[in-house]
């Protein structure tokens, strides 16, 4: 195995346990890649097992690691999937495929004004408040509806679906009521008025995405899972 190919092996492990899942139930499971706790080299590796997805929650690492690999010759596509602050807009926009984090409608304003300056649509998700956390951003289940039908109107933006994190809680299945709770959200306004694409739901990571699944994620964020050299053993 070379220097790197841990990260080869724990790749290929989750897309075979991600295949199971979309086998069992019948639907496509999109995995981003959450390359904060990895180095450059083993994002290198990571995107040459395979690796599409890409997330980032640092603005400026997002940018500096997409040029990176366009010089080696990768062109994966790259998510912003942190709380993403309205100053820091401009270094992701024409660099993000998704951007996953839209709690507020003054960030969606600005996002959508950095979109018309550049002439560009930019796919967002809602992020949504599942816990209620004052410490965490997101609309709360009850402000999601109105979020949406805000935000949808700005030009610039597609608004294809909803995310949430959940409360960090140590088990696993203690997380599956903010995951149902979300996913009920999420069918009533795909009900009502439809997402762009038919619809993206991001729930779920490396502790959690088992749950996520099962309760109807669409799309799960896994990092920390890909980089430990004692996965598996």
């Amino acid at each position: 195995m070379s220097e790197y190919g841990y990260v080869k092996k724990n790749y290929e492990a989750l897309c075979r346990e991600i295949g199971e899942y979309e086998e069992r139930l019948g639907r496509k499971i999109t995995l981003v890649c959450v390359t904060k706790s990895g180095s450059d080299e083993e994002l290198c590796a990571l995107v040459a097992a395979g690796a599409s997805d890409l997330g980032e929650n640092r603005p400026g690492e997002l940018k500096r690691r997409a040029e990176l690999l366009r010089s080696k010759g990768y062109t994966p596509r790259f998510h912003e999937i942190g709380n993403l602050q309205r100053n820091k807009v401009k270094l992701v926009i024409d660099e993000a495929s998704l951007i996953h984090s839209v709690g507020k409608y003054e960030l969606a304003e600005v996002i959508s004004r950095q979109a018309a300056r550049l002439g560009i649509t930019v796919p967002v998700l809602i992020e949504i408040n599942s816990g209620r956390e004052e410490s965490k951003g997101g609309a709360l289940p009850e402000g999601a509806e109105e979020l949406f039908l805000k935000v949808r109107e700005l030009p610039g933006i597609s608004v294809c679906g909803l995310m949430t994190m959940g409360p960090a809680l140590d088990d696993a299945e203690a997380m599956r009521p903010y995951f149902r709770l979300t996913k009920e959200i999420f069918d009533r306004i795909n009900k009502d008025y439809g997402f762009v694409g038919g619809g993206i739901l991001s729930m779920g990571m490396s502790d959690s995405y088992a749950v996520a699944i099962e309760e109807g994620s669409t799309l799960i964020r896994v990092g920390r899972k890909l980089f430990d050299k004692n996965e598996g053993r």
